[in-house]
């Protein structure tokens, strides 16, 4: 399955892997943006297209503030990103950027946030399709009643980034 929509299809895309504390990480580009960051360990990993340009070089920033995030060290990212999906779903993506690191927000607070509160079920569908893990943090995004629910890297590594903004792992190599 091709993780980009029609038009991000059509463009010269660059991929590079990196090793993280939380697994191998995929990132997906075009040399200006960021298009997707993958949990390769996690219940979704992505398969590398053959139509894909391996390019280290192009994630140099990327990788930079990656590092500085797990060793606790940045708490936001300004690498750009380029985040293609329905208009819902880009509303609830820019609602996620708007959770502070170290805080937790129900799935029905962001519904609360894009103006349509009955549809907590939307967002959580919509936090599931997010192209960009980490940096894009659904990892913020719990349970009404508080619990860790549904996450593509699996709840192991969403506790261990939630545990990371909070001061209470270290998840230096």
């Amino acid at each position: 399955m091709d993780p980009l929509p029609s038009p991000a299809r059509n463009r010269r895309l660059l991929y590079t892997t990196v090793e993280s504390p939380i697994g191998e990480l995929l990132l997906l580009g075009d040399g200006q943006a960021l298009h997707g960051l993958y949990m390769q360990e996690g219940r979704k990993p992505v398969k590398i297209s053959a139509r894909w340009e391996r390019s280290a070089q192009s994630f140099a920033l990327v990788r930079s503030e990656l590092q500085e995030y797990f060793a606790g060290e940045r708490t936001t990212f300004e690498v750009p990103l380029l985040m293609e999906g329905a208009e819902f779903e880009r509303q609830v993506w820019r609602a996620l950027r708007g959770i502070p690191y170290g805080q937790t927000v129900s799935y029905g607070e962001i519904a609360r946030r894009v103006g349509q509160p009955s549809a907590a079920r939307a967002v959580g569908l919509a936090n599931g399709r997010n192209p960009i893990a980490v940096i894009v943090p659904c990892h913020r995004v719990i349970g009404a009643d508080g619990t860790l629910t549904g996450y593509g890297g699996g709840l192991e590594r969403k506790r261990l980034l939630l545990d990371l903004e909070n001061g209470q792992t270290s998840l230096q190599p």
